[in-house]
């Protein structure tokens, strides 16, 4: 391919679609949405705090929801400018350098999501089906590996597919199906072999997202196997009690993704202000919803909130 043509691809520009319909209505809509990200940054960075400054709250499962709270962060940020800027005027297209690395982060931090999910699946099964050797298996050492585990499974493994999208022709409408870029809009107006991105795509999903629900499953089965044993109906209730955010979490983040992915394959025929809103779901209830879970649920997070507030308060 010559360097002229890749030039042209790489200076393409493409449409961002807002809400298709309610276009007067912009800066009305903006405002939801700004005070869901004030929530999702000041949420986050709260959970992110709270750990950080009481030593009490410095175990595994703790970490854990540490980094969920940074990687939530990350998809806020990385989805802000273009959701505001059209509300507010500020945009209505992106580059092509743009649009791909914005997909490689949404992408890679939804996988991020997905494999801490996991890690805590995993610290529970620990917790409730090994509890006297938890410490003596999940030290810090360990952990850290489990998170730079992460970090590598999140980023590593996308850019093949992701560099690629560089060197496609796009020679169908330049316009995006939502407020942000992901790989399946790209491809899908590529006029060029997308074999590659189409298979490594789905290898991506059933490696990481299908097969991390299926382990996370797996992990509750036997949680649930070990509760059930357990003589006593208080302490049953008490074990099951320690999983309950964890299970909340899961269920936040993946029922968007099934709704997003039945939408894209299915739902040809709604209206694209569906495809718009779910879109929007699937990248910001997770991030809106586990602090408020973690918040409530968690009785060590919610009580060093009281006490902080009651600090300020004073």
């Amino acid at each position: 391919m010559s360097m002229t043509s890749i030039s042209n691809f790489s200076d393409s520009k493409f449409a961002l679609t807002g809400f298709p319909g309610l276009e007067v209505d912009y800066i009305w809509i903006a405002i939801p949405f700004f005070s869901i990200y004030v929530m999702v940054f000041l949420g986050n960075c709260m959970v992110l705090h709270v750990i950080r400054t009481e030593p009490s709250l410095h175990e595994p499962m703790f970490y854990f929801l540490a980094m969920l709270a940074f990687t939530d962060l990350c998809m806020g940020l990385s989805t802000v400018n273009t959701v505001l800027g059209i509300l507010l005027g500020f945009i209505q297209e992106i580059s092509l350098d743009f649009c791909i690395a914005q997909s490689y982060f949404i992408h890679g931090l939804s996988f991020m999501e997905s494999s801490v999910l996991l890690a805590m699946s995993f610290d529970r099964y620990i917790a409730i089906c090994n509890p006297l050797r938890y410490s003596s298996i999940l030290t810090n050492d360990k952990i850290m590996k489990i998170g730079i585990a992460i970090l590598g499974r999140s980023s590593l493994l996308i850019p093949p597919v992701i560099i690629r999208l560089k060197f496609l022709n796009y020679c169908r409408p330049h316009v995006l199906s939502h407020s942000f870029c992901l790989h399946q809009d790209l491809i899908r107006m590529a006029c060029s072999d997308i074999r590659f991105n189409y298979i490594y795509g789905l290898f991506l999903v059933i490696s990481n997202l299908l097969l991390d629900a299926v382990l996370i499953l797996i992990s509750y089965i036997m949680i649930l196997h070990t509760v059930l044993a357990i003589a006593s109906r208080e302490e049953r209730i008490k074990s099951l009690q320690t999983c309950v955010s964890h299970i909340c979490a899961v269920l936040v983040f993946y029922i968007p993704i099934i709704g997003l992915t039945m939408v894209h394959r299915f739902g040809k025929h709604l209206s694209p202000l569906v495809h718009v809103l779910m879109g929007n779901i699937y990248i910001l209830f997770p991030p809106l919803m586990n602090p408020i879970i973690y918040s409530i649920k968690t009785q060590q997070i919610r009580k060093r909130i009281q006490r902080l507030f009651c600090l300020k308060g004073t």
